[in-house]
């Protein structure tokens, strides 16, 4: 066999036709997509196609297949997150289309079978076997009424993904194309002739292995941050050239490698404060280096601080003789969020005032509560880094504690909407977001004295998802109206450090708080647990108490009741 290896750039109406037929091999990891990453790429996509209503291409990444060529087989060796969304963004466009103009997006998601070239009718993807007949059921067959009407907390994460991925895309393209089928349409011609995918195959599992590793080294490949390095250092003068180097490797070896290519990042957004659209190495020299009055001026007054700035942030360490304990719990839990959006601000106020204590308090108060705010109402990464834009602008201006950066303050609209993502249906958050949000919680409850090292965190349910006939559990809870209200609520839910018992979370209370809650001695590492734990019943009542208590503890731990700012910004 050939282990000749191709690439080519081909277009979604390629990618999607019988020149392809695409498997996803069994030891590949599930479908993990979450709505961060889905509604970055329709965000991304659908600015393009605003942006570009004509003429330039938009280029998807490459995908990497074990194909033979002429043949249509494609076993996916990277990219199968890719094609899952887009396969889920084109079905749901799909199932909005009516008449011949959806039979013809129809043959983008399954092919139509042709006899009398020995093609038969199939879907054009398929997902690994655990989940593929799922994806074929509801999302290639177009069932997305009933995708959406399936319990999620009976689906298995993967499918879960596809579920929230769906609802979340169908809804972005009824907003953004309400009662404008001409535009919808428009949109996903856009999608099928102007977006692009290169596609590298090879017919050897070997080779396909070997360009995947190459494609994702995370070996000391020549970074943006050595090519930036030679061009600033070279503009030096000679004699001074070895000090400047010197300084630079310094910062290099204290952030790490890879951390300095995230600095360098963090610097870019502070400057240019808006999403990137083209390369680091093209950003940095437009937005900072020529904005920068010489090549010494950006090492000893931007890089250096704010490389400073950074590992104070990054590791937690603020140093002061006052409020360093504070300070540095809340950049604990800054850096628990699942994404580092808010270190530019971060950085830039640090690089400035991190002689000032009581205003440093006062800022990561309100950044914690900004990012935690944006990490539960799963906000997308295009809404985070336009929000913390509207920060960074006003970081760069004059400020301090006697005239405070307002817009890292969360408005009321704001402060309504994290109002009501905390008394909806917790245990339908991401886990990231469920565990950081539960956790945030207990710490409010802790007064910020307990820590959380536990490897394994589960969050499980006091009242049981699925309570069984003649139980004590039907008794306390009767109807099935009143046990779908609460069970995924906070108050229903603890933290715990072991394993999920599928066996014990159907006991009756009693046993179930004591033999599985208490864990191995009986007792809980965390507040909210040690409470159901002294607990001595679990009705409505009961639940629906403790709900007010928790999210009064929220309310207050988080500063989410309104008042006059000018009275709320020192507190």
């Amino acid at each position: 066999m050939s282990n000749k290896i191709t690439g080519a750039e081909y277009p979604l109406a390629k990618i999607f036709s019988s020149d392809f037929d695409f498997v996803i091999p069994a030891y590949q990891r599930p479908y993990a997509w979450t709505d961060d990453q889905a509604l970055e790429l329709f965000d991304d996509l659908h600015s393009f196609y605003l942006a570009e209503p004509e003429g330039d291409s938009y280029f998807l990444g490459s995908i990497v297949l074990i194909k033979a060529e002429g043949k249509p087989a494609s076993e996916v060796i990277d990219g199968q997150q890719r094609l899952t969304t887009l396969t889920i963004l084109l079905s749901v466009i799909t199932s909005l289309l009516e008449g011949e103009v959806r039979s013809d997006f129809e043959g983008y998601i399954r092919e139509p079978g042709r006899l009398s070239q020995g093609i038969s009718a199939k879907p054009r993807l398929s997902l690994r076997d655990r989940d593929r007949q799922f994806f074929a059921d509801y999302v290639q067959a177009f069932k997305f009424n009933e995708l959406l009407a399936l319990e999620s907390a009976q689906l298995e994460e993967p499918q879960q993904n596809i579920q929230r991925n769906a609802r979340l895309l169908r809804d972005r393209l009824l907003t953004a194309f309400s009662n404008d089928t001409d535009g919808l349409i428009s949109f996903g011609a856009f999608l099928i002739q102007r977006c692009f995918l290169v596609v590298v195959s090879t017919p050897s599992k070997k080779s396909a292995f070997r360009v995947f590793s190459v494609l994702n080294s995370r070996g000391l490949d020549l970074l943006p941050t050595d090519i930036i390095k030679s061009d600033v250092i070279g503009n030096i003068v000679a004699e001074k050239q070895e000090d400047y180097t010197n300084t630079w490797e310094e910062l290099e070896v204290k952030t790490g490698r890879a951390g300095f290519a995230e600095l360098f990042n963090h610097i870019r957004m502070i400057y240019a404060r808006a999403k990137a659209q083209r390369t680091l190495l093209e950003e940095f020299d437009e937005h900072v280096v020529k904005k920068s009055s010489s090549s010494e001026q950006l090492i000893s007054e931007v890089i250096e601080p704010y490389a400073v700035a950074y590992l104070i942030a990054k590791k937690s360490e603020y140093v002061s003789t006052a409020n360093a304990a504070d300070v540095n719990a809340l950049l604990k839990w800054l850096n628990r969020i699942d994404n580092s959006d808010w270190m530019p601000c971060a950085i830039q106020f640090l690089s400035t005032q991190k002689d000032s204590p009581e205003y440093v308090l006062w800022f990561f108060q309100q950044l914690e509560r900004l990012a935690g705010y944006m990490h539960i109402s799963a906000k997308n990464v295009n809404q985070r880094i336009a929000r913390y834009a509207v920060v960074l602008e006003e970081l760069m201006g004059a400020h301090s504690l006697d005239s405070p950066v307002k817009t890292v303050e969360l408005t009321e609209s704001e402060k309504r909407e994290m109002l009501d993502v905390l008394n909806s249906d917790i245990y339908y958050l991401t886990a990231r977001r469920r565990n950081y949000l539960i956790l945030r919680l207990d710490s409010f409850l802790s007064d910020g004295a307990a820590s959380y090292d536990a490897k394994v965190l589960t969050i499980e349910h006091v009242l049981p998802q699925t309570v069984v006939a003649n139980s004590e559990w039907e008794e306390s809870w009767p109807t099935e109206e009143v046990r779908q209200q609460w069970v995924h609520k906070i108050a229903n839910l603890v933290p715990l450090t072991q394993q999920r018992n599928s066996a014990a979370s159907n006991l009756d209370f009693a046993k179930k708080k004591t033999a599985y809650f208490g864990g191995r001695k009986g007792v809980s590492s965390y507040v909210m647990t040690t409470q159901v734990l002294n607990t001595t019943e679990w009705t409505p009542e009961v639940v629906e108490k403790r709900q007010k208590s928790l999210l009064d503890v929220l309310e207050a731990g988080w500063k989410l009741k309104s008042a006059p700012a000018a009275c709320q910004s020192k507190n």
